[in-house]
C-alpha cells in the first residue's frame, strides 16, 4: 500500500469530504490486501494446493440510522469516486464539491502493523507446510487401525487492513492467521467412526512447526478406537458434562450470536431487554476478548480501526452487555466493543464474536463427573444447527456414558438438543480447565476466523437425541 502518511492519507480524505459533502453523517473506508494459501492432504498425496490474492476496497455511507455500502477492486481514483457515489445515491445523497464540511481530516494513524515484520518471508515454504501436513497424514496411519480416510489441511492468511473514517478514525494492522488439521475415518464391516481436530493461531509464522503432530495424530487414533465399535445412546433427558476447548462451540452459537447487536436489529434475541438481569446459573461468567495471544480470534484492531478489547458479556449468570459494531451503536444504542469484523473488503463490518468462551469455575473435571449418577460426558462436539431464537442441536462426535459418577461406555449417535435461554440456567458447575478452540463462524459480515471455548461445564438437564 502507499505511505500512509503520504498519499494515501491525502486521497483518503478527498474521498471521505466528498462523503461528507453530500450530507452523510459518517463515511467509513476499508481498504485490504490479502494473501491466502491453502493446502489438502489425502491419504499421502497433496491433492491441493490453492494460493489467492485479492485487493480491494468496501465503502460504506451511514445517514439517517441507515447505511450504504459497496465494494471495488478499481482501485483509480475514478473508480473509488463512482464507488462512493453509488453508496451515497442508495441513501439518497450526492457529491457537492462545492459545500464546506466539518470533517477535520484524519488523526495520525494508530499502526498496529508496524512490529509485525516481514510475515510472507516468516512464514514456512510452501515445501514445509506440505511435508508437515504429509507427515501428519502418514502418523494416522501409523498409529490408526482400520483406518480407511487419511486428510490434513493447512491454511494461511496474510491480510494488510487499513481502515479510515471521517470521524477521524486512521489505523493500519498486519494479521496472519495460520490454521492446520487432521481427520480421519475408520470402519470394519458395518461399523464407522469419524473423528477431526483443528488448531489455529493468530501472529506466530512457525505455528506449523510448533505444532505436536505426533501428540495430534495420537489422540485422534485413540477416540476413533474408542468410537468405532460405540453403541447408540439411549435417547432422554439426562444431565450432561461437556468437555472443555471445543464444547464451547454450543455458547457460541446458542447464545453468542444472541448477544451480537446485529440480532437486536431484527428483534430475533430473547435477550433485548435483560441487560442487569439473570439469565444464566451463577455459576457463568462468559466474555468475549480479541486480546488472548496467539488466539485464532484475536485482533489488534477490529475492521473498524477501534482498537480490541476485553468484555465481560455475562457476570455471575447476569447480562451485563452486547457485542456492537459501528451499525449496532447508532441503531440500539449499546456501546461498540471492538467487534466490527467482516470477511474481507466485500462486506460491511458487522458485530461479530472473537474469542468468546465461559470463564473457568471452581472444580475440577472429575467432580463434575462424579456429580451425575446417570448421563452423558461429551468429549467432542460434532456439527449442528441453531434456530435464529437460539434453539440448537448438536451432535457429539465423541461421547460416554456417566454411570453412578464414573465414565464407562463409549456411545455414538447422540444429539444435544435445547433453547439457549433454557440451557444457560441450568449450567450448574464448571471446572477450572478453560481451554480454547479454533474455528470459523459464518455469518451476515462473512466467515470469519473465531475461537471457541469453555472449561467442563455440567448440565443439569438437557435432551439428548438417539437413534
Amino acid at each position: 500500500m502507499e505511505s500512509l502518511e503520504g498519499n494515501l492519507k491525502v486521497n483518503l480524505e478527498e474521498l471521505l469530504n466528498y462523503g461528507v459533502s453530500a450530507g452523510a453523517d459518517l463515511v467509513e473506508i476499508f481498504l485490504e490486501h490479502v494473501d491466502n494459501t491453502g493446502i489438502l492432504a489425502e491419504q499421502d498425496i497433496i491433492t491441493s494446493v490453492s494460493p489467492s490474492i485479492g485487493k480491494g476496497v468496501g465503502i460504506r455511507v451511514f445517514s439517517n440510522r441507515k447505511d450504504g455500502f459497496v465494494s471495488t477492486n478499481d482501485l483509480s481514483r475514478a473508480g473509488l469516486i463512482l464507488a462512493l457515489n453509488q453508496a451515497l445515491a442508495m441513501l439518497g445523497l450526492e457529491i457537492n464539491i462545492k459545500k464546506t464540511t466539518n470533517f477535520n481530516g484524519l488523526k495520525k494513524v494508530s499502526n498496529y502493523g508496524l512490529y509485525k515484520g516481514d510475515l510472507s518471508k516468516d512464514c514456512p515454504k510452501l515445501e514445509d507446510s506440505t511435508r508437515r501436513i504429509l507427515e501428519g497424514t502418514s502418523l494416522l496411519q501409523k498409529y490408526g487401525s482400520h483406518i480407511q480416510v487419511r486428510r490434513g489441511t493447512y491454511s494461511r492468511t496474510i491480510q494488510e487492513v487499513v481502515v479510515a473514517a471521517s470521524d477521524g478514525t486512521f489505523g493500519r494492522d498486519l494479521r496472519l492467521y495460520q490454521s492446520v488439521g487432521l481427520n480421519a475415518l475408520a470402519s470394519d464391516k458395518e461399523y464407522r467412526s469419524s473423528i477431526g481436530r483443528r488448531y489455529g493461531s493468530t501472529g506466530d509464522p512457525n505455528q506449523i512447526h510448533n505444532w505436536d503432530i505426533d501428540q495430534s495424530a495420537q489422540e485422534i487414533c485413540e477416540s476413533l478406537k474408542n468410537m468405532l465399535y460405540a453403541k447408540y445412546v439411549e435417547a432422554g433427558q439426562m444431565p450432561a458434562v461437556l468437555a472443555n476447548r471445543f464444547g464451547g462451540v454450543i455458547f457460541h452459537e446458542a447464545c453468542g450470536h444472541l448477544l451480537e447487536t446485529t440480532q437486536i436489529e431484527r428483534g430475533t434475541t430473547p435477550f433485548i431487554n435483560q441487560i442487569d438481569k439473570q439469565i444464566a446459573n451463577e455459576s457463568v461468567t462468559a466474555v468475549d476478548e480479541g486480546i488472548s495471544e496467539g488466539a485464532f480470534g484475536s485482533i489488534s484492531m477490529d475492521d473498524e480501526g477501534m482498537e480490541s478489547q476485553r468484555n465481560v458479556l455475562i457476570e455471575k449468570g447476569i447480562l451485563k452487555r452486547f457485542i456492537s459494531d459501528r451499525a449496532g451503536e447508532m441503531r440500539t444504542g449499546f456501546k461498540r466493543t471492538g467487534s466490527g469484523r467482516r470477511q474481507s473488503y466485500a462486506f460491511p463490518a458487522a458485530s461479530r464474536m472473537r474469542n468468546t468462551y465461559i470463564s473457568s469455575g471452581q472444580y475440577s473435571p472429575d467432580q463434575l463427573i462424579a456429580s451425575v449418577d446417570k448421563g452423558i460426558y461429551c468429549k467432542s462436539m460434532g456439527g449442528g444447527s441453531v434456530g435464529a431464537t437460539g434453539q440448537f442441536n448438536f451432535s457429539v462426535e465423541e461421547g460416554y456414558l456417566i454411570e453412578k459418577g464414573k465414565l464407562t461406555t463409549p456411545v455414538k449417535g447422540a444429539t444435544l438438543i435445547g433453547e439457549a435461554k433454557e440451557i444457560l440456567p441450568r449450567i450448574s458447575m464448571c471446572a477450572n480447565d478453560l481451554d480454547l478452540a479454533a474455528g470459523y463462524c459464518g455469518s451476515v459480515s462473512g466467515n470469519i476466523n473465531v475461537t471457541v471455548g469453555q472449561p467442563h461445564i455440567k448440565v443439569d438437564s438437557i435432551t439428548v437425541g438417539g437413534r
